[in-house]
């Protein structure tokens, strides 16, 4: 089966470094039965930065403002899934690469069952050019 490669809507919210923190973003989102298609958190700034890819992005940003959470996007990322191999996500940070497109960062994983899923972030500007490059109109 082909990988499926999308872009997807992500949206940027920072939190305390500190327990609970991200649990405290996440859990209004599943009491308004928002879904998730990735999450990435990592530490910027002595704080974390949790970038989320919703399902449905209107209800996200309806659940963001109840909270009066200081959100930054929508943004573009880009959402791989597809069956797990050696190198799948060499071949396709390759495309990106001889395309010329820089890549400023990637979550890759498998997902269980023979699947892989990965995260992809260019910059605003290189979506279209690595949206050709991997295939995707």
């Amino acid at each position: 089966m082909a990988d499926m490669i999308r872009t997807a809507e992500y949206f940027k919210v920072q939190v305390a470094d500190k327990p609970g923190q991200i649990a405290s973003v996440l859990g209004p989102l599943r009491d308004a039965n928002v879904n998730l298609l990735a999450l990435y958190a990592f530490p910027r700034n002595r704080r974390t930065q949790v970038d989320l890819v919703p399902e449905d992005p209107a209800a996200f940003k309806m659940v963001a403002k109840q909270a009066k959470w200081k959100v930054q996007g929508p943004k573009l990322c880009f959402l791989v899934e597809g069956d797990d191999r050696p190198g799948a996500l060499a071949d396709l940070t390759a495309r990106l690469g001889a395309a010329k497109v820089n890549i400023t960062a990637v979550n890759g994983r498998t997902a269980g069952q023979g699947r892989f899923g990965a995260l992809l972030w260019v910059k605003p500007g290189a979506v279209k050019k690595a949206a050709k490059a991997l295939g995707i109109g």
